[in-house]
């Protein structure tokens, strides 16, 4: 925390190198949280890149005595919020045991693993482009980055009873959603098994 506060002051007082210092800080929470906005790993990196120089542009109005990372991060999902709304894109438990598939895609040495994964992490984000830009944002800051109300409200600019409200609407969705498709799957795996006589 002390070495961020000193990268901040002097990344205010134009020091270049106390930024990139900053950049290479956050650049995997800010990746991640345009990824889990946008689904594309393309679009990611451009939209985080595009944060990151947005921070830098407008460093001299962070206030201090806010969370450096819940500002970034709200520069972050506001951009992607826009690139959503210009593309016009329109539950599943996330208390799950095992959420290591919920994370974006990285190497993994097993093949069949890596499919299992990947199946999983399109289903999710399937489930996510359903939701509304903001919905979606304040899913991801909650349950990614483990963010209070508070956070979310202040990044989103909404109420903490409209952040609680989005949230509840969005978990229901999401969890309708999932076992929607878990349930057709189901099905069709049935019927590939089942004999035509029957």
């Amino acid at each position: 925390m002390e070495d961020e506060s000193a990268w901040l002051v002097q990344a205010i007082e134009g020091d270049e190198l106390a930024f990139a210092r900053i950049v290479e800080a956050y650049q995997n929470p800010v990746y991640n949280l345009c990824y889990r906005m946008l689904g594309n790993a393309e679009e990611a990196e451009d939209s985080a890149q595009e944060a990151f120089l947005r921070a830098y542009k407008y460093l001299d109005r962070y206030d201090p005595n806010r969370s450096f990372a819940t500002w970034l991060l709200s520069i972050a999902s506001h951009y992607c919020i826009d690139q959503l709304r210009k593309k016009k894109f329109h539950g599943f438990s996330l208390d799950d045991e095992d959420n290591t598939w919920l994370d974006p895609p990285a190497p993994v040495p097993n093949p069949e693993i890596s499919v299992r994964n990947k199946e999983k992490q399109e289903q999710v984000q399937s489930l996510l482009d359903r939701l509304s830009p903001k919905d979606r944002s304040a899913v991801v800051m909650r349950y990614w980055y483990d963010y209070s109300y508070q956070e979310i409200a202040e990044a989103l600019s909404l109420t903490v009873s409209a952040v609680k409200s989005r949230l509840h609407r969005s978990r229901r969705e999401l969890a309708l959603g999932w076992q929607s498709e878990h349930s057709e799957h189901r099905t069709n795996e049935r019927r590939c098994h089942e004999s035509p006589a029957f």
